[in-house]
Order: structure tokens, then sequence, then C-alpha cells
């Protein structure tokens, strides 16, 4: 699996800022497919304030702003403010379908803990 990253000026292979399993990014190309989601929008990776442990995770459908980095893992568009770097380097990103748990997982080496649910953390 190649990641790239683009920026305005270069295109050059490197690693992602995050890793993303093959079990979420067929989810997330179905999902894209489902919602007819445009060739030019991708998915948004990032983090936010709140949650019970202090910063949410961000992923969802969105456009790239000007101050994003673009990557492409596999053909799945993701865009992150370079400011959440620091939060999300080395993050992976799996999906779990099982009978129990079924959603988006987040292992992020980064954290100093986590809520319950894995939706949240703090540094």
């Amino acid at each position: 699996m190649m990641n790239t990253l683009e920026t305005p000026s270069t295109k050059f292979a490197t690693i992602a800022p995050v890793n993303v399993t093959p079990s979420a990014l067929n989810e997330l190309r179905q999902l894209l497919y489902d919602h007819e989601v445009s060739p030019e929008n991708g998915i948004r990776v990032g983090v936010k304030g709140g949650g019970c442990s202090g910063l949410s995770y961000v992923l969802g459908f969105d456009k790239k702003q000007d101050e994003d980095e673009e990557f492409d893992i596999d053909g799945v568009r993701f865009f992150m403010n370079p400011a959440h770097g620091m939060y999300l380097m080395g993050m992976e990103i799996d999906y779990i379908n099982g009978l129990n748990n079924r959603g988006f997982t987040f292992q992020n080496p980064n954290a100093s803990s986590s809520c319950g649910c894995g939706s949240s953390f703090a540094v």
C-alpha cells in the first residue's frame, strides 16, 4: 500500500501521518460510494476539544481547506490540518464489524489516557 502526501507545490511519496487498516479503508470507500461524495472531497481526520477525556477524534466527509495536508491511502483522499499532527502522528484507524461492537476505532500512541468508548483522549 503506497501512502502519498501532497503539498500545494509538490507531490512526493512518504508515510501518511495516520495508518488506516484495510478494514477501515473498505468501510470508508463504501461510505464514500453510498453517500455519493464527489471526487474532489475526501475524509477529514483531526481532533477537536471536548469529550470526556479532553479531545475528541474527527473523522468525516469534508472538502480540502487551504491549510490542510492532503494524503492518499490506497485511493482514499484524506485531509488533516497540520496543527493536528502532533496529536495524531502514528495513530491507527481501524473498523470493527462484530456482534457486540461496530464502528471505527482509534489506537493513538500519543494519548496518555482515553475514555471507555475510545472516541476521546488526553495527551
